[in-house]
Formats: structure tokens, C-alpha cells, sequence
């Protein structure tokens, strides 16, 4: 069980398919949504346009496509469907699967990019992709390529991209895969048989950017693959902190390595399907469904004019070569050579509980009723995790890792302090002898996002190991003279930053390629995960402020040693690539940056500047 102390059963047990059944029997009622096979007598289509003969006209794929078809925000409010509400209420069982990670290394990031091409290519139903960031670069091309001959074949797409995070993609590369449908084949039978169904590509912006109605501050920060999701054993699904971008897989356009690229980490589960009970692929696919159906969210369509067909055929073309140029890559060739075995190979039992955000972008409020939405989310990743650590002794051995990690601390509207996590997590510490917790993080060295490096540096490490007196003088200090400083020379600094019991790591160190005469090449920390074994989490949230409030975010807790101690060997490697804050290293480290210049150099010497802005503003809130 997940959870044998707490029984989080007893609080999980109803799925969300018989909520989607009333779904469904809305949508029966409203209309069929599947497209019949066309006429094909006497010749008048194209062979490949037509089904194979003795083709079926299969129920169980007929109310599969029901299930997966778009409706507009008019048709949901008729059929008095509510996605964001399903989605924060319904029950969700604990389940029984197997899975493996995808680590943050060098051949895992080439991995995570073959992998999601070779699920997209081995796809023999459907596939469902939702992404937060997908750039029209090599990577995202491919993907777009890989999934256009899938529904040539046969296979049902739907694709999800966040308005905001995927703003710089082509339109009109969104639209040729919808254009791909023109030629899309029939789709088999659970059993393999040729049906009279044809497959569909419907591509969905999220909460776009075009719809006024909507909050364009609530984005889905989702990042989810699944392929045959409702076909049993033959699932897959994988989802961490991996965008569709060149950047997250270690891989340059010409196809040489990036040292430089982001240190991220996923996991991949395939279903270990139990008689009469949904499986993890089921369950997720519904949940994509939900969030597929957003009111706020886009259906983009290819136009029907011959200039459009002709940007569309040209967009197609690049897509089918820029799948053909990364498989062509020696150090790719190397990775799907490989694929096969990853695929079928390592994995462990677990039983996993997905959690998820959607309700967040709804939430209104969302800083002064931050714990209020928390408690009317039973499904959320920290409503889970508080159950979890408030049960079991999970929060005596705890390991954090995050690229922009905040501790939450709320007011309420007389200013009373109603949450203060760094308080709670130092009276726990002070509480149990034998507890300890140790967090990863970014460094200024490693960061990509500098306002959320000052929250961390000024606000959630100095809140969590500092006291009052010694926070304030921190924050005071001149940037320049925080190697030489009577504060940070002194044996109170080293006492309280060297706590034996709490321990900060920031990535990367001295011997940078950054610095005169360094080698060493530390990329940008992206991983999101949590461990205490035998449990752990892996997923999209940064638990900065705009994961916990703004955002819709997902993961999957599992209850799995051997997978929890692999999780806790990814820790272990990140932490002997970083230094402890406050400690003489990190702090020469600082110095080393901020005379090397350049952008990071500059904005670490306005560090404490920026963070006072953020803090005087409430500008905070939105990192």
C-alpha cells in the first residue's frame, strides 16, 4: 500500500471513471461525437482513404473516441460538465503499476528524447501528449513528426500546449499536425482488427491567451506523455520535469552533446493491471481528459484555403526531416539502438497515487485563502504529502530536490502568521532527535530564473537555518563582502548554516568551466522530487509560490523501496555536485561568479536588491 499507517484508502477509494461514465452518457445524449466511415462505393475515394474490408464498426473504439472528443466551453456548460471541479473532488484510487526513472544524467536526458519518439511510434491506439513549454526547435519538430504518422496509421492524437509557456511555437505547425487528420488512418480493435473508426488529431491550447474571460496568469505546467492509456498492459505513460525543447535533452540542432542543458528527472510506469479495477494508464488518461477540457482552453484547426495547405505541406515535410535528422545523429542513433531494452527492461512494483493541481487555476484568492483551497483539494500534491509526513515518519528522513524550491508562509487578512513551513519544519527537527531533512536547489551558478534564486538565497534557506537577527544581516550585506564579512567569518554563522540536522545543497562548484581554469560543466538543476523511503514523488511542481497557487501541476507518489532508494542515489549524486549554503565554498563560489561578470555576475551583485523589490511589491507571489 501507499501508505499503510494512514490507510489512505480509506479516503481514496471511488475512481473517476464512474464520473466520467455520466460523462459519457451526457455526451451520448448531446451526440455522438465519433465520425462514421465514409462512403467508398464505386470508387469514389481514394483506396487509402477508405477502411479495410471487412472492417468492424467496433463499440468499444466508438465510445473510446466519444470520451476523447473536444467540446467547446458552450457544450460543457449544457451538458453541465465542470472539468476543474471533477478534477479537484473526484476520488483517486491507489494503484498498482510498475515504473522506472529517467534520471538527470547525460544518457538519461538522450534516453527521455527517444523514448517519448519510440512511445509515440509503438502507439497502436492512442496517444496524449500536454506539455507546458513546446518549442519549434529539432526536438519539438520531431515530435510533431512522430506524432503526424501516427495518425496516418491510425492512432488518435490529442496534444495539449500551455498558451503561455508555449507561446513561440508556430501556429501553423500546430495546425499541420491537425491538417495530418486529412490522411489519418483507421484505427484496430483491442484485439487487432481493422475498424471503421477513424483516427482524429485535435490539438488544444490551454487557457489561450486569446480568451479574455480566462486569468492569463494560470497555466498548465503539465508535462505528460501516455500512449494507449485505456489498452491495459500495453500503457505507458511518462511524466517529471521534461518539456518538449532541444534544451531539457542535453542535444544541440547540429546533434552534438550540451553539458549545458537542464538536469531533469521523470518517471515511466506501465500499468499492472488488477481484474475489475482501473489501471494507471485509465486513470490518467481521464485526468488528461479534464484538463483537455478546460473551459478557457483553444481547439486549434488548419485552415482551409490552397495558401494554408500549402504552409501546411511545407510544415509537414519539415517535421518528417527533422525526425529523420535526429534519428540520423550518432549519439541518438546510439540511444534508440537501446530504447527497445529501456522499454521492456528495470522495472519495479509500485503503488502510486496520482496527485494533481488542475483546481488552481480556478482558486480565487489564491494568496490569502492559500490554505482554504489547499483543504478543499484532496487530490493536490501537497495536500498528499502533508497527509503522508503527518502519518508516517516520512518527515524525519525527507530529501527535496527542486530547481526553485520557496517555503510557503501565509497571512491572513489581520496579518496573523496562519503558515510559516520553515517554522514547522525546525520545531519538528527540534522535536525528533533522529530527524533530519535535506534540500537541492539551484545556485546563482546554476539558475536559470533569477528573481526565484533571490527568494531562495534570501528568503527560504536564511528562514530555515538562520536566526532573526542573523537573516536581517545577511540581507544587509554588501554583495561583494560576503567572504570577508565579520558576519559570515563568525562562529555563529558557521554554527547556524552548518546545522547537523538541516542541510541545504546549491548545485555546482569551483570547478566550473565558468571559472578560470575549471572543467567541470554543470548544466541548470530542473528535477522535482521528493524521498523518504520507502516512499517518493516525482513531478511538475517547483513548490515555488506559482506551482503551489497559480498553476495546474501533476505527479505520481509511489510506495516502492528499490524505487525509492534509486531516487534517493539521484539525490545523493546531485548533492556531491553542490555545497552546503552559507558554507566558505558556496560563498567563494559567489565571489568567483560575481567576478567573472557577465549576466550572472551582474545579477548576483544585485541579489539582495531585487529580492527587496520582489518582497515590497508582493511581486513574490508570482515566482
Amino acid at each position: 500500500m501507499l501508505n499503510p499507517t494512514c490507510q489512505l484508502k480509506d479516503r481514496i477509494t471511488g475512481p473517476l471513471m464512474k464520473l466520467l461514465a455520466v460523462f459519457l452518457a451526457a455526451v451520448l445524449l448531446h451526440g455522438c461525437a465519433t465520425t462514421p466511415a465514409p462512403s467508398c462505393e464505386a470508387g469514389t475515394l481514394p483506396e487509402a482513404h477508405c477502411p479495410a474490408t471487412g472492417a468492424v464498426d467496433d463499440a468499444f473504439i466508438s465510445e473510446l473516441l466519444d470520451r476523447r472528443q473536444w467540446y467547446s466551453s458552450r457544450d460543457l456548460r449544457e451538458l453541465a460538465i465542470e472539468p476543474t471541479e471533477t478534477a479537484r473532488t473526484y476520488e483517486t484510487p491507489i494503484q498498482n503499476a510498475v515504473g522506472k526513472l529517467v534520471p538527470p544524467t547525460d544518457t538519461g536526458a538522450l534516453d527521455s528524447l527517444a523514448l517519448k519518439i519510440r512511445m509515440i511510434e509503438q502507439a497502436r491506439h492512442t496517444v496524449d501528449a500536454a506539455y507546458y513549454i513546446f518549442k519549434d526547435d529539432l526536438a519539438g519538430y520531431a515530435v510533431l513528426g512522430a506524432l503526424c504518422d501516427a495518425v496516418i496509421r491510425g492512432v488518435d492524437v490529442r496534444l495539449i500546449v500551455d498558451a503561455g509557456g508555449s507561446f513561440s511555437i508556430s501556429k501553423s505547425a500546430l495546425r499541420m499536425l491537425d491538417a495530418c487528420e486529412e490522411d489519418a488512418g483507421y484505427m484496430t480493435s483491442a484485439e487487432g482488427l481493422p475498424t471503421r473508426q477513424r483516427a482524429r488529431v485535435q490539438v488544444v491550447v490551454f487557457n489561450a491567451l486569446t480568451n479574455f474571460s480566462a486569468s492569463p496568469n494560470r497555466r498548465s505546467h503539465d508535462k505528460l506523455l501516455i500512449t494507449d492509456g485505456q489498452f491495459g498492459e500495453q500503457a505507458y505513460l511518462i511524466t517529471g520535469g521534461r518539456n518538449i525543447a532541444l534544451d531539457y535533452y542535453g542535444l544541440t540542432e547540429a546533434g552534438e552533446f550540451d553539458p549545458k542543458a537542464y538536469r531533469d528527472l521523470e518517471i515511466l510506469l506501465r500499468p499492472a493491471v488488477v481484474p475489475d479495477e482501473p489501471s494507471v494508464g485509465q486513470l490518467t488518461s481521464e485526468y488528461f481528459s479534464l484538463l483537455f477540457l478546460f473551459r478557457a482552453n483553444r481547439l486549434l484547426e488548419a485552415v482551409d484555403t490552397d495558401n494554408a495547405r500549402i504552409i501546411y505541406q511545407s510544415e509537414r515535410a519539415r517535421a518528417r526531416e527533422a525526425l529523420a535528422k535526429l534519428k540520423s545523429f550518432p549519439i541518438m542513433q546510439q540511444r534508440f539502438a537501446k530504447i527497445s531494452d529501456f522499454m521492456s527492461e528495470g522495472f519495479l512494483p509500485a503503488d502510486v497515487l496520482l496527485a494533481q493541481q488542475m483546481s488552481n487555476v480556478v482558486d480565487k484568492r489564491v494568496v490569502r485563502d492559500a490554505i482554504e483551497n489547499l483543504q478543499r483539494s484532496p487530490n493536490s500534491i501537497l495536500f498528499v504529502l502533508d497527509k503522508i509526513l503527518d502519518r508516517t515518519d516520512a518527515a524525519g528522513n525527507s530529501r527535496i530536490c527542486s530547481p526553485y524550491l520557496f517555503l510557503a508562509r501565509y497571512e491572513d487578512s489581520d496579518g496573523t502568521v496562519i503558515l510559516d513551513e520553515a517554522a514547522s519544519i525546525r520545531a519538528y527537527i527540534e522535536s525528533h532527535p533522529d530527524a533530519e531533512i535535506e534540500i537541492v536547489t539551484n545556485s546563482a551558478m546554476t539558475s536559470d530564473n533569477f528573481p526565484a534564486q533571490s527568494i531562495i538565497d534570501f528568503d527560504m534557506a536564511p528562514r530555515l537555518l538562520l536566526d532573526p537577527e542573523l537573516q536581517e544581516r545577511w540581507l544587509d550585506l554588501n554583495s561583494e563582502d560576503e567572504t570577508t564579512a565579520a558576519l559570515t567569518s563568525s562562529d555563529e554563522w558557521r554554527r547556524q548554516v552548518g546545522h547537523p540536522r538541516i542541510r541545504i545543497y546549491q548545485t555546482g562548484l569551483n570547478d566550473s568551466d565558468l571559472f578560470p581554469g575549471g572543467t567541470e560543466t554543470y548544466g541548470k538543476l530542473h528535477a522535482k522530487f521528493w524521498v523518504a523511503e520507502p516512499y517518493g514523488f516525482v513531478g511538475t511542481t517547483n513548490f515555488d509560490y506559482r506551482s503551489r497557487l497559480y498553476n495546474s501541476e501533476m505527479g505520481y507518489f509511489f510506495h516502492a523501496r528499490p524505487l525509492a532508494e534509486g531516487l534517493r542515489s539521484v539525490f545523493e549524486d546531485l548533492k556531491a555536485r553542490s555545497y552546503r549554503w552559507g558554507s566558505p565554498e558556496w560563498l567563494q563560489m559567489r565571489k568567483n561568479l560575481m567576478e567573472q561578470g557577465g549576466v550572472k555576475g551582474w545579477t548576483l551583485r544585485k541579489q539582495r536588491t531585487l529580492f527587496k523589490t520582489l518582497r515590497a511589491t508582493g511581486l513574490q507571489w508570482q515566482f
